[in-house]
C-alpha cells in the first residue's frame, strides 16, 4: 500500500507487542524524514527498539520500574495498575487455549513475555516477528535456545497442520487479513484455533486510509475462509483507559524520556497527538479493541489469495483462455506492476480459475483530489463460472476485493468499472454493485483538410516529450478542465498520465495532438486520437470544455487527412451533450458505470451521473 509517514506514525504509536509491524511498514519516524537517533550512552535496555516502541517501554519502566508487556491494557473497574490490566489481557488469552501440551505459533512476540508464560506451562510454542531487535531482546532473557525466529508471517513456512493454535497479540492489525486466514488454513488442524486480540476499526465515515482493520471485514472474511467465529468479546471500554494512561505517563516523565533516549519534544508532542485521535475516536465509537477466537471448520473449496508476481504466468493464461487472446507480460507489468494495480485470485485444487484485478488510478472527486481504482480483468474459468451464488468463486474475490480495498477508511475512495450486461447484472444481484452511468458513443464524418488559420496542430512524440513548453501547456489545459469538472468526478489527465497511458504503452499506438493558436502560441487543447481499420477515435482530449467544439473540428479534419471514414469518440452519457453540439451522432453502449455497493463510501446518489470517462479511461487498450 501507498503509505505516508503520518500513517506509519500513527500506526507505530499504538501500543503493542509488535510495534515493527509484520510486513516490515513500520519504520523510525521523525518529522523530518530521518531516523530518530539514540544516544549509545543512555541506559535504558530498551534504547535500540524503533520509535515509539523504545518510548513506551522507557516510559514503563520508569513509570512502573518494569516494562513486561507492550500491548494494551484491559482495565477493569477502579483500575490504575496497567502492568495489572496489561496481565489480565494475557490470562484473557491463556485462559482460551487448550490444555497442554498442544503446539502455538506466537506471531509478534513483543518482549517474550507472553512466550515465556506459555513455555513454562508445557507449551510446544514457537514465536515469529519480523524485527531482529526483538528477538535480541528475548534471546538476553530467556536464552538463545528460546523458539523465536526474525520472520515474517507471510514468509513462513511450515508443514500440513503443524499447529493447534494461532496466536496474535495485538500483531493482527499489522497482517494482511488474507495472509493470516490461509496461513491457519495451511498450519491449523481441522478444529485448530485462531486467537486475537487487537484493535479494529468500527465503523467509517471518511476517506483516508486508516490503520485497522474494519471488524465487520474480518468477520466476514473468516466464514468465507473456512473458519467459525466461537466467541467474540468487545473489549474497548476497558482498552481505552491505556490511551489515558499514556497520555499520562509521556507528559509526567517527559524530560526523562527525551533525555534518556535522545528525543526531541516535536516527536513526543506528534505521538501525544496521535493518542489524542484515537481517544477521539474510541470515545465516539469509531475504534474498538476485541478477542476474537476462530476455529477451522473445513477446508473451503476455494481458496482466496492476494496474486503475487510469481503467479503472473498463471494469471495470463487465465486470461487467454477467457478471452481468447493473450496479454503479454510486457502488457501485466504496464498495468499493474510497481504498485500500480491490485489483484486477487482464486484457487481451486492449486489452479488459478478466476482474478479480481484493479488499477489505481488519481482522481478529482467533486474538485478534491483522491485516489481511486479502476476494476478490470475480471474473469473467472468457463468450467466454473456457472456457479454465480454467494459462495461462488466471482461473489468471493469482488466482495474481498471491495472489503480489502474500497471505500471509506480505505486506500481508494472510489471504484469504477465498465463491466458488460451479463457481469454488471450479476454483480447487482449480489448486492456488490449498484449503476451510476452508462457510456455513449458519438460519431462524426470526417472533414477535408482545409486549414484553420487561426489555430494549427503540434504532434506530441518521443523527440519532443520532455519540452519544458509542452509540459506547461498540457497541465494548464488540464488545470482548466478541472475547474470546469468541479461537480464531477474525472482520473486525472496531467501530463504524467498522458506520458504513461499513451505514450508508454507497450503494444498501442497514440497520436497525442495539441490544438495551439498561430498567434500567441496558446495551447487550446489537446486530443488523443487511435487510428485503427474502423476509423478514427477520440481516445481521450484534455482542455476546458468550451473548447470541445474546436478540438472536434481539429480531429474530423486529421481523420479526413488520415483517409478514415469516421470519426467517433466514447463518453459517458451525462457529458454527450457537449460532442452532440458538434454535429455528433449519439448511440447508447451496453456499457454501464457500476459504484461498490457492497462497502461504506460516499452516498450512491452522489455519484450517479458525474463521471467523466472516455475510451481511455475504459479499456487501456
Amino acid at each position: 500500500m501507498m503509505e505516508n509517514k503520518e500513517l506509519q506514525f500513527d500506526r507505530l504509536s499504538r501500543l503493542d507487542l509488535n510495534r515493527v509491524s509484520p510486513n516490515n511498514r513500520a519504520l523510525p519516524f521523525s518529522p523530518h524524514g530521518n531516523n530518530v537517533y539514540i544516544s549509545s550512552d543512555t541506559s535504558s535496555p530498551y534504547k535500540d527498539l524503533a520509535f515509539p516502541l523504545n518510548v513506551y517501554a522507557h516510559a514503563l519502566l520508569l513509570q512502573e520500574g518494569r516494562a513486561d508487556y507492550l500491548h494494551y491494557g484491559l482495565f477493569q473497574e477502579n483500575q490504575t495498575d496497567l502492568c495489572a490490566a496489561q496481565q489480565y489481557s494475557t490470562d484473557l488469552l491463556l485462559n482460551r487455549l487448550p490444555s497442554a501440551p498442544c503446539r502455538i505459533l506466537e506471531v509478534g512476540i513483543g518482549l517474550g513475555t507472553t512466550f515465556s508464560l506459555l513455555t513454562q506451562k508445557g507449551y510446544q510454542v514457537n514465536g515469529i516477528t519480523p524485527d531482529a531487535q526483538q528477538i535480541t531482546l528475548i534471546h538476553k532473557r530467556l536464552g538463545t535456545q528460546a523458539q523465536v525466529a526474525c520472520q515474517r508471517l507471510e514468509d513462513f513456512e511450515a508443514a500440513q497442520d503443524s499447529f493447534d493454535v494461532l496466536l496474535f497479540q495485538e500483531s493482527a492489525q499489522y497482517i494482511e487479513p488474507l495472509v493470516i486466514f490461509n496461513k491457519g488454513l495451511d498450519l491449523l488442524p481441522e478444529g485448530g484455533s485462531l486467537l486475537i486480540v487487537d484493535e479494529f476499526a468500527l465503523r467509517r465515515v471518511e476517506a483516508g486510509v486508516e490503520g485497522l482493520h474494519l471488524l465487520s471485514d474480518m468477520l466476514a472474511l473468516a466464514t468465507r475462509l473456512g473458519f467459525e467465529l466461537v466467541e467474540q468479546l468487545d473489549l474497548s471500554r476497558m482498552a481505552a483507559p491505556t490511551l489515558d494512561y499514556l497520555l499520562r505517563v509521556t507528559t509526567l516523565q517527559r524530560q526523562r524520556l527525551m533525555n534518556d533516549l535522545s528525543l526531541n519534544a516535536e516527536c513526543l508532542e506528534k505521538l501525544d497527538e496521535s493518542n489524542q485521535l484515537y481517544q477521539e475516536k474510541y470515545a465516539c465509537g469509531r475504534f474498538g479493541y476485541a478477542l476474537l477466537h476462530f476455529r477451522k471448520k473445513q477446508q473451503p473449496r476455494w481458496r482466496l489469495r492476494l496474486l503475487e508476481k510469481n503467479q503472473v504466468p498463471d494469471m495470463l493464461a487465465l486470461f487467454e483462455q477467457t478471452f481468447g487472446h493473450s496479454m503479454t507480460p510486457a502488457m501485466w507489468h504496464w498495468k499493474y506492476g510497481t504498485g500500480r494495480g491490485r489483484a486477487i485470485g482464486v484457487w481451486y485444487e492449486n489452479q488459478l480459475i478466476a482474478h479480481y484485478g484493479g488499477m489505481v488510478r488519481k482522481i478529482f472527486y467533486f474538485g478534491q483530489p483522491q485516489i481511486a481504482v479502476q476494476i478490470g480483468d475480471v474473469m473467472v474459468d468457463s468450467a466454473k463460472r456457472g456457479t454465480l451464488t454467494k459462495k461462488g468463486p466471482f461473489f468471493l474475490m469482488a466482495a474481498t476485493f471491495l472489503e480489502r480495498y474500497i471505500g471509506y477508511g480505505k486506500p481508494y475512495l472510489l471504484g469504477f468499472g465498465f463491466p458488460n450486461e451479463r457481469a454488471m447484472k450479476v454483480a447487482e444481484r449480489q448486492g456488490l454493485y449498484v449503476e451510476t452511468g452508462q457510456m455513449s458513443e458519438i460519431e462524426w464524418q470526417p472533414l477535408a483538410k482545409t486549414p484553420r488559420w487561426l489555430t494549427r496542430l503540434h504532434v506530441v512524440d518521443s523527440s519532443n516529450v520532455n519540452e519544458n513548453w509542452i509540459v506547461t501547456a498540457i497541465a494548464q489545459c488540464w488545470q482548466s478542465m478541472v475547474a470546469d469538472l468541479q461537480e464531477a468526478l474525472v482520473g486525472v489527465r496531467d501530463w504524467t498520465y498522458l506520458r504513461d497511458r499513451y505514450l508508454s504503452h507497450p503494444h498501442q499506438h497514440y497520436q497525442i495532438v495539441l490544438v495551439i493558436n498561430r498567434f500567441g502560441r496558446k495551447v487550446r487543447g489537446v486530443l488523443v486520437l487511435r487510428h485503427n481499420p474502423e476509423g478514427c477515435e477520440i481516445t481521450d482530449l484534455v482542455s476546458p470544455l468550451k473548447e470541445i467544439p474546436l478540438l472536434i473540428i481539429h480531429a474530423r479534419r486529421i481523420a479526413g487527412m488520415s483517409g478514415h471514414h469516421r470519426l467517433s469518440c466514447q463518453i459517458t452519457e451525462n457529458f454527450a451533450s457537449y460532442f452532440v453540439a458538434t454535429g455528433g451522432i449519439q448511440q447508447a453502449l451496453p456499457i454501464r458505470i457500476p459504484a461498490n455497493a457492497w462497502s461504506a463510501g460516499p452516498a450512491l446518489e452522489t455519484l450517479r451521473n458525474r463521471w467523466w470517462l472516455m475510451s481511455g479511461d475504459m479499456d487501456f487498450r
